[in-house]
């Protein structure tokens, strides 16, 4: 079985999206061959839209970002669009391209990885005419669907441009055959029942609609199992939409116990099997206990669950009652019949979504009912450690402390959630010029352990500056005796000039490369071996600046004799000024004498090179790498660390949704542009 998540880009992430049609006004020219597809396809193919997004998740001790791209519909006038959670629901910046090829920034407005679903709303004030009519689509009733009618998924493949395929539909009640379909902690399956169709669904387009000739949603297209797509109904899509729209989040009722379909021995069985009761829960208080059969719900029967794709009928049962809401359960406990009267409560998460410490080197959750249960704890008081930074302060404490650790105390204080850290953090850090040991208490398995972290700013390591020397500004290589022996230099020793930097003493005395130095100070230069690389300049070094040098050798086989003052040597790289930005995350420090000379660039030209560029960072993101040159950030020419480092403050008081750098790379310069979150 080859399951497949129908997009690129996202490791935990899928990235595409789904939505719903109806009405537009725009016709679409196709080569279907059939006038049956054309309501369908004009009236979707105009709210189609392209969505590119920023994400970040977890990954050792940091929030890395990543970007990709996937397909959504608009369904509202207002510009509200439905797409899937695995394409937004981690977007930290979110842009749509409508089928004008305009480019619209999003905001998302709410998510739910439950159903895979979420809403974004276009900022229609970023269009290029905000008060320009949307075409929009709308939803058709997927409880109509039968095996065999044909549907079209649409969507934009691989962050290209909008496609149909046509299909038929295989099957109203797929799962998944084998395992679970797991995002952020929610099992999908757990709810949804697929609408499977062999309309191809092409990488990004995955969550695109699924439509029927009438031009309706009655999908969402999600997942890829061998040739076979899966589209979560419209249905169940259309008041997620609406919930979310109107609220921001989904509210379900839960009650604390699992399921699974009769075991093939029950021939008699009826209603469900109950498999697990967990603790403090409703059905635990109420008396439900593992083994029994529900054979009710509030007086609706329940039917008789003897496949895994009769799980998500009852769970529906359960998760969309009104939390707090009376319930009754029917059923039987060893064929004896019993009734369990109970309170729903709201349903959490079973995994909070994390969020990061520098200061720490961690990346951490809140903990939830669920995942404080499989951490077993008895309450949801703590910080749960998701992940850890290596080589950062957590790591290297002793002991350690690692993945899935619970943060209980700091300093002997009870922290109850990932806020207390924070303002621990905050208060603690404030005024600080170096880290400081902080007292860190943390439960792992059934231990409760203590350690010493010190936290706080980074301390930059000294780099060792380099002393004034004398310099020459030229680059050699030894006359071997193999080399002497092809120059016809037989017996000599020396050096040959491979490379004169420009404005230096070499290249003002004008010394030319493949002149070769057999004497310096009347005296032999004894290099004619690999080992001797050094020597020359060594014995330059030797020498004061400003001092001259007597130099005699040969050019073109003809003497050559040259009388050179010493100079400083410039300004090398390590004790020139060096700034990181946390905001970019990036390091860059002033060119250098040898910045100019290897990247053949005028004595006078400006700019900072670009030395470190953090993985999966706003820069990274953009594009930006080591050893580029930035030339312009927003406009300004950066001439110096000190330029770059006061426009970088000040555009972190205007926060600007973008920023436009200008950069050298080799022969090269362009634009690029990054995308913050401030």
């Amino acid at each position: 079985m080859a399951f497949r998540f129908t997009n690129v880009g996202m490791a935990a992430m899928l990235l595409a999206t789904a939505v719903n049609s109806g009405a537009a006004n725009q016709n679409y020219p196709h080569d279907s061959g059939s006038a049956e597809l054309t309501p369908a396809i004009n009236s979707v193919f105009p709210a189609l839209v392209l969505i590119h997004v920023v994400y970040e998740t977890g990954e050792d001790g940091r929030m890395r970002k990543g970007q990709a791209s996937g397909s959504g519909t608009i369904i509202s006038p207002d510009g509200y669009i439905l797409t899937n959670h695995h394409v937004a629901g981690r977007a930290t910046r979110i842009s749509c391209r409508l089928p004008n090829r305009e480019e619209v920034d999003a905001t998302l407005v709410g998510t739910d990885p439950l159903c895979d679903l979420a809403i974004i709303k276009l900022d229609l004030s970023s269009r290029r005419d905000p008060k320009a009519s949307l075409p929009y689509a709308k939803f058709g009733d997927s409880d109509k669907l039968k095996v065999g009618d044909v549907v079209l998924a649409m969507g934009s493949p691989s962050g290209l441009s909008q496609s149909v395929t046509k299909g038929i539909v295989a099957n109203t009640a797929m799962i998944m055959p084998y395992g679970e379909f797991v995002l952020d902690g929610e099992n999908v399956g757990e709810l949804i029942r697929w609408i499977g169709h062999d309309a191809v669904i092409y990488h990004g387009n995955s969550g695109g609609p699924l439509v029927n000739l009438q031009g309706e949603i009655v999908g969402v297209n999600e997942v890829g199992i061998a040739t076979m797509g899966g589209a979560i109904p419209g249905n169940i899509a259309k008041s997620i939409a609406q919930e979310l729209i109107a609220k921001g989040t989904i509210q379900r009722s839960w009650i604390g116990l699992e399921v699974q379909p009769l075991l093939k021995e029950m021939t008699p069985g009826k209603g469900i099997l109950v498999s697990a009761i967990l603790p403090d829960s409703p059905a635990q208080t109420a008396g439900v206990q593992p083994g029994d059969f529900i054979t009710q719900v509030n007086g609706s029967a329940v039917a008789e669950s003897r496949a895994p794709e009769d799980v998500p009928i009852f769970n529906h049962m359960i998760l969309t009652a009104p939390v707090g809401s009376k319930m009754t359960l029917t059923g039987l406990r060893d064929g004896k019949p019993q009734i369990w009267r109970l309170t729903t409560c709201t349903r959490e998460r079973n995994e909070a979504m994390e969020s990061e410490l520098p200061a720490w080197g961690l990346t951490v959750r809140n903990l939830t009912r669920i995942s404080a249960l499989e951490s077993h704890r008895p309450d949801k008081h703590g910080v749960l450690i998701d992940t850890i930074r290596s080589s950062g302060p957590c790591a290297e404490s002793k002991p350690a402390l690692k993945n899935n650790d619970v943060l209980t105390k700091l300093n002997g204080k009870p922290i109850a959630n990932t806020e207390d850290l924070v303002n621990f953090t905050t208060h603690f850090t404030t005024g600080l010029s170096e880290p400081k040991p902080v007292l860190v208490t943390f439960e792992r398995d059934e231990q409760e352990l203590v350690t010493v972290i010190k936290v706080g700013p980074d301390v930059a390591s000294d780099r060792p500056q380099q002393a004034a020397r004398a310099w020459l500004g030229l680059s050699t290589q030894v006359v071997t005796a193999e080399l002497a022996e092809a120059l016809n230099l037989e017996g000599k020793k020396g050096v040959r000039v491979t490379h004169v930097a420009p404005d230096s003493p070499a290249g003002k005395a004008g010394i030319k490369t493949g002149d070769i130095f057999l004497k310096l100070d009347g005296q032999v230069i004894a290099a004619h071996t690999a080992a001797d690389q050094e020597l020359f300049d060594n014995l330059i070094r030797e020498h004061k600046i400003g001092a001259e040098v007597e130099l005699a050798g040969l050019r073109d086989g003809q003497p050559l004799a040259l009388s050179i003052a010493l100079a400083n040597q410039p300004q090398p790289s390590a004790n020139l000024a060096e700034w990181k930005d946390d905001q970019f995350q990036i390091k860059a420090r002033d060119l250098s004498f040898e910045d100019r000379s290897n990247e053949r660039l005028p004595a006078d030209a400006k700019g900072v090179r670009i030395v470190a560029v953090e993985r999966a960072g706003w820069a990274a993101l953009a594009g930006l790498g080591s050893g580029d040159i930035l030339l312009a950030l927003e406009g300004q020419p950066v001439d110096s660390i000190a330029t770059w480092k006061t426009i970088l403050v000040k555009l972190r008081d205007t926060k600007p949704r973008r920023v436009a750098i200008f950069i050298r790379r080799g022969v090269h310069t362009k634009y690029l542009e990054l995308e913050p979150r401030w």
